[in-house]
């Protein structure tokens, strides 16, 4: 295993610091984009544009604790169970620890409605894309409500 780290150090510094950025960059972009589509298709449910976005190991753990799978989700948001009325970013970063696998994290302004009524929160949270043949799949989202600030 010894003789291994020397060769892998000198090709990651033989890649040049600017195109792992722009790597990182393009995957960024590609990842923000298909969180777009997933903030999209929840307010305006398509279940063929939700399964295209959702792997099928989503993992969705609401911030009252309720836990949905790919399958359960779907079914409440097309159904009109759950209704995102409103979905606003106050914070979005990205990290790439391993190919393949995206970490977002920040604050968002959510805004929903079901049978309970209406939720009108800010959630801190952390989500988990996963490039899956090729495109990049909602895999996890774990978030807890905040405080009102006063």
């Amino acid at each position: 295993m010894k003789p291994l780290l020397p060769i892998l150090l000198s090709a990651l510094l033989a890649v040049p610091a600017g195109s792992l950025r722009a790597d990182e960059t393009g995957r960024q972009s590609a990842v923000r984009a298909a969180d777009d589509a997933r903030i999209a298709a929840m307010r305006t449910p398509d279940k063929t544009k939700l399964e295209a976005i959702f792997s099928d190991q989503l993992r969705y753990a609401h911030s009252n604790g309720v836990v949905d799978t790919k399958s359960t989700f779907v079914e409440i948001l097309t159904s009109g169970a759950t209704k995102y009325l409103g979905y606003d970013h106050l914070e979005r970063d990205f990290a790439f620890p391993v190919p393949g696998i995206a970490l977002m994290s920040g604050r968002a302004r959510i805004q929903a409605e079901s049978d309970k009524g209406k939720v009108d929160s800010v959630l801190s949270y952390l989500a988990v894309w996963r490039e899956e043949g090729g495109q990049w799949k909602f895999l996890a989202w774990q978030s807890c409500r905040l405080p009102v600030e006063k």
